[in-house]
Protein backbone atom coordinates (compact mmCIF):
# COMPACT_ATOMS: atom_id res chain seq x y z
CA UNK A 1 0.00 0.00 0.00
CA UNK A 2 1.20 3.70 -0.60
CA UNK A 3 4.18 2.34 -2.48
CA UNK A 4 6.38 3.26 -5.36
CA UNK A 5 10.02 2.38 -5.83
CA UNK A 6 12.91 4.65 -6.82
CA UNK A 7 15.16 3.07 -9.43
CA UNK A 8 18.67 4.38 -9.13
CA UNK A 9 20.16 4.87 -12.54
CA UNK A 10 16.87 4.43 -14.41
CA UNK A 11 17.46 7.65 -16.28
CA UNK A 12 20.65 9.23 -17.45
CA UNK A 13 21.24 12.36 -15.44
CA UNK A 14 21.77 15.60 -17.23
CA UNK A 15 23.41 18.84 -16.24
CA UNK A 16 23.40 22.20 -18.02
CA UNK A 17 26.00 22.51 -20.76
CA UNK A 18 29.24 24.04 -19.69
CA UNK A 19 28.63 23.36 -16.01
CA UNK A 20 30.15 20.76 -13.74
CA UNK A 21 27.39 20.81 -11.18
CA UNK A 22 26.11 17.45 -9.86
CA UNK A 23 23.63 15.87 -12.22
CA UNK A 24 19.96 15.59 -11.35
CA UNK A 25 18.60 12.17 -10.49
CA UNK A 26 15.81 10.43 -12.30
CA UNK A 27 13.22 11.11 -9.62
CA UNK A 28 13.79 14.84 -9.94
CA UNK A 29 13.77 14.85 -13.76
CA UNK A 30 10.89 12.43 -14.37
CA UNK A 31 9.12 11.91 -11.02
CA UNK A 32 5.85 10.42 -12.26
CA UNK A 33 7.44 8.23 -14.91
CA UNK A 34 10.01 6.92 -12.44
CA UNK A 35 7.42 6.08 -9.81
CA UNK A 36 5.03 4.47 -12.30
CA UNK A 37 7.67 2.15 -13.77
CA UNK A 38 9.27 1.31 -10.46
CA UNK A 39 5.89 0.66 -8.81
CA UNK A 40 5.12 -1.90 -11.50
CA UNK A 41 8.41 -3.67 -10.74
CA UNK A 42 8.06 -3.66 -6.96
CA UNK A 43 4.47 -4.94 -6.96
CA UNK A 44 5.39 -7.69 -9.39
CA UNK A 45 8.28 -8.77 -7.18
CA UNK A 46 6.00 -8.62 -4.16
CA UNK A 47 3.51 -10.98 -5.79
CA UNK A 48 6.27 -13.47 -6.64
CA UNK A 49 7.30 -13.40 -2.99
CA UNK A 50 3.68 -13.90 -1.92
CA UNK A 51 3.29 -16.92 -4.18
CA UNK A 52 6.52 -18.36 -2.81
CA UNK A 53 5.36 -17.90 0.79
CA UNK A 54 1.96 -19.42 0.04
CA UNK A 55 3.60 -22.43 -1.61
CA UNK A 56 6.07 -22.95 1.22
CA UNK A 57 3.33 -22.69 3.84
CA UNK A 58 1.12 -25.19 2.03
CA UNK A 59 4.03 -27.58 1.62
CA UNK A 60 4.94 -27.33 5.30
CA UNK A 61 1.36 -28.10 6.30
CA UNK A 62 1.34 -31.04 3.85
CA UNK A 63 -1.42 -29.44 1.79
CA UNK A 64 0.63 -30.27 -1.30
CA UNK A 65 0.51 -34.03 -1.83
CA UNK A 66 3.52 -34.25 -4.11
CA UNK A 67 6.44 -33.15 -1.94
CA UNK A 68 8.73 -33.06 -4.96
CA UNK A 69 6.44 -30.71 -6.85
CA UNK A 70 8.30 -27.52 -7.65
CA UNK A 71 6.90 -24.04 -7.31
CA UNK A 72 5.46 -22.72 -10.56
CA UNK A 73 5.05 -18.98 -10.59
CA UNK A 74 1.74 -17.74 -11.97
CA UNK A 75 3.15 -15.12 -14.31
CA UNK A 76 -0.30 -13.93 -15.35
CA UNK A 77 -0.99 -13.04 -11.74
CA UNK A 78 2.40 -11.34 -11.46
CA UNK A 79 1.60 -9.24 -14.53
CA UNK A 80 -1.83 -8.37 -13.13
CA UNK A 81 -0.38 -7.26 -9.80
CA UNK A 82 2.40 -5.37 -11.55
CA UNK A 83 -0.19 -3.49 -13.59
CA UNK A 84 -1.82 -2.35 -10.36
CA UNK A 85 1.46 -0.77 -9.30
CA UNK A 86 1.84 0.79 -12.74
CA UNK A 87 -1.67 2.16 -13.12
CA UNK A 88 -2.62 3.10 -9.57
CA UNK A 89 0.12 3.06 -6.94
CA UNK A 90 2.75 4.95 -8.94
CA UNK A 91 0.77 7.92 -10.26
CA UNK A 92 -1.74 8.20 -7.42
CA UNK A 93 0.94 7.80 -4.75
CA UNK A 94 3.04 10.54 -6.30
CA UNK A 95 0.26 13.13 -6.36
CA UNK A 96 -1.05 12.05 -2.95
CA UNK A 97 2.12 12.87 -1.04
CA UNK A 98 2.67 16.13 -2.89
CA UNK A 99 -0.95 17.21 -2.56
CA UNK A 100 -1.24 16.20 1.09
CA UNK A 101 1.72 18.37 2.04
CA UNK A 102 0.43 21.40 0.13
CA UNK A 103 -3.08 21.01 1.55
CA UNK A 104 -1.95 20.96 5.17
CA UNK A 105 0.49 23.83 4.69
CA UNK A 106 -1.60 26.16 2.54
CA UNK A 107 -5.18 25.31 3.49
CA UNK A 108 -4.89 24.26 7.12
CA UNK A 109 -1.97 26.65 7.69
CA UNK A 110 -0.11 24.31 10.01
CA UNK A 111 3.54 24.71 10.92
CA UNK A 112 5.65 22.07 9.10
CA UNK A 113 7.04 19.33 11.36
CA UNK A 114 4.91 20.43 14.30
CA UNK A 115 2.98 17.82 16.27
CA UNK A 116 -0.35 18.85 14.72
CA UNK A 117 1.18 18.88 11.24
CA UNK A 118 2.53 15.33 11.51
CA UNK A 119 -0.52 13.98 13.33
CA UNK A 120 -2.86 15.42 10.69
CA UNK A 121 -0.82 13.92 7.88
CA UNK A 122 -0.79 10.50 9.52
CA UNK A 123 -4.53 10.67 10.20
CA UNK A 124 -5.47 11.71 6.66
CA UNK A 125 -3.14 9.13 5.16
CA UNK A 126 -4.68 6.38 7.27
CA UNK A 127 -8.29 7.49 6.87
CA UNK A 128 -8.27 8.33 3.16
CA UNK A 129 -5.43 6.78 1.21
CA UNK A 130 -4.99 3.56 3.17
CA UNK A 131 -8.58 2.28 2.80
CA UNK A 132 -8.78 3.56 -0.79
CA UNK A 133 -5.63 1.67 -1.74
CA UNK A 134 -6.96 -1.57 -0.24
CA UNK A 135 -10.39 -1.18 -1.82
CA UNK A 136 -8.96 -0.54 -5.29
CA UNK A 137 -6.48 -3.42 -4.96
CA UNK A 138 -8.99 -6.12 -3.99
CA UNK A 139 -11.59 -4.86 -6.49
CA UNK A 140 -9.06 -4.74 -9.31
CA UNK A 141 -7.67 -8.20 -8.52
CA UNK A 142 -11.17 -9.66 -8.50
CA UNK A 143 -12.18 -8.27 -11.88
CA UNK A 144 -8.77 -9.13 -13.34
CA UNK A 145 -9.41 -12.76 -12.44
CA UNK A 146 -12.66 -12.72 -14.38
CA UNK A 147 -14.97 -12.65 -11.37
CA UNK A 148 -18.48 -11.23 -11.45
CA UNK A 149 -19.60 -8.18 -9.50
CA UNK A 150 -21.21 -10.27 -6.71
CA UNK A 151 -18.04 -12.37 -6.42
CA UNK A 152 -15.86 -9.28 -6.22
CA UNK A 153 -18.08 -7.85 -3.49
CA UNK A 154 -17.67 -11.06 -1.49
CA UNK A 155 -13.90 -10.92 -1.94
CA UNK A 156 -13.79 -7.34 -0.71
CA UNK A 157 -15.93 -8.23 2.33
CA UNK A 158 -13.64 -11.15 3.06
CA UNK A 159 -10.26 -9.43 2.59
CA UNK A 160 -10.71 -5.71 3.19
CA UNK A 161 -11.28 -5.65 6.94
CA UNK A 162 -8.48 -8.09 7.93
CA UNK A 163 -6.00 -6.20 5.76
CA UNK A 164 -7.13 -2.84 7.12
CA UNK A 165 -6.76 -4.01 10.72
CA UNK A 166 -3.28 -5.46 10.22
CA UNK A 167 -1.94 -2.59 8.14
CA UNK A 168 -3.61 -0.03 10.37
CA UNK A 169 -1.42 -1.14 13.23
CA UNK A 170 1.82 -0.73 11.30
CA UNK A 171 1.66 2.07 8.75
CA UNK A 172 0.75 4.93 11.13
CA UNK A 173 3.89 4.23 13.16
CA UNK A 174 6.05 4.22 10.03
CA UNK A 175 4.42 7.36 8.70
CA UNK A 176 5.06 9.34 11.89
CA UNK A 177 8.79 9.07 11.25
CA UNK A 178 8.27 9.69 7.54
CA UNK A 179 6.25 12.88 7.88
CA UNK A 180 8.35 14.21 10.75
CA UNK A 181 11.90 13.70 9.52
CA UNK A 182 11.85 13.05 5.76
CA UNK A 183 11.57 15.92 3.21
CA UNK A 184 8.45 15.73 1.03
CA UNK A 185 10.48 15.06 -2.08
CA UNK A 186 12.00 11.96 -0.48
CA UNK A 187 9.02 10.64 1.47
CA UNK A 188 8.22 8.08 -1.19
CA UNK A 189 11.79 6.82 -0.95
CA UNK A 190 11.23 6.16 2.75
CA UNK A 191 7.96 4.38 2.03
CA UNK A 192 9.66 2.36 -0.70
CA UNK A 193 11.74 0.55 1.89
CA UNK A 194 8.58 -1.08 3.19
CA UNK A 195 6.83 -1.51 -0.14
CA UNK A 196 8.14 -4.95 -1.00
CA UNK A 197 6.78 -6.33 2.26
CA UNK A 198 3.49 -4.48 1.81
CA UNK A 199 2.90 -5.60 -1.77
CA UNK A 200 3.82 -9.14 -0.77
CA UNK A 201 1.41 -8.93 2.17
CA UNK A 202 -1.55 -7.74 0.08
CA UNK A 203 -0.96 -10.41 -2.55
CA UNK A 204 -0.72 -13.03 0.19
CA UNK A 205 -3.95 -11.75 1.81
CA UNK A 206 -5.74 -12.04 -1.53
CA UNK A 207 -4.50 -15.61 -2.01
CA UNK A 208 -5.59 -16.75 1.48
CA UNK A 209 -9.25 -16.93 0.46
CA UNK A 210 -11.52 -17.47 3.51
CA UNK A 211 -8.75 -18.44 5.94
CA UNK A 212 -9.65 -19.12 9.62
CA UNK A 213 -7.57 -16.20 10.87
CA UNK A 214 -9.67 -13.81 8.78
CA UNK A 215 -12.79 -15.16 10.43
CA UNK A 216 -11.16 -14.65 13.82
CA UNK A 217 -10.39 -11.01 13.06
CA UNK A 218 -13.96 -10.42 11.93
CA UNK A 219 -15.25 -12.04 15.12
CA UNK A 220 -13.61 -9.23 17.10
CA UNK A 221 -16.14 -6.79 15.66
CA UNK A 222 -19.36 -6.00 17.52
CA UNK A 223 -22.28 -8.11 16.29
CA UNK A 224 -23.91 -5.09 14.66
CA UNK A 225 -20.80 -4.37 12.61
CA UNK A 226 -20.49 -8.02 11.61
CA UNK A 227 -24.02 -7.92 10.20
CA UNK A 228 -23.10 -4.78 8.30
CA UNK A 229 -20.09 -6.51 6.78
CA UNK A 230 -22.16 -9.50 5.83
CA UNK A 231 -24.90 -7.38 4.23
Amino acid sequence: MRCSYHLVGLCQNESPKGHDRPKSNCLAVHPVKTQVISSAIIWGVGDIAAQTITYSTAKTKHQIQDKDKELKINWKRVATTSLFGFGFVGPVGHFWYEGLDRFIKLRLLMQPNSFRFVATKVALDGIIFGPLDLLVFFTYMGFSNGKSVPQVKEDVKRDFLPALILEGGIWPILQVANFRYIPVRNQLLYVNFFCLVDSCFLSWIEQQQDAPWKQWLKSLLPLKDQKGQGG
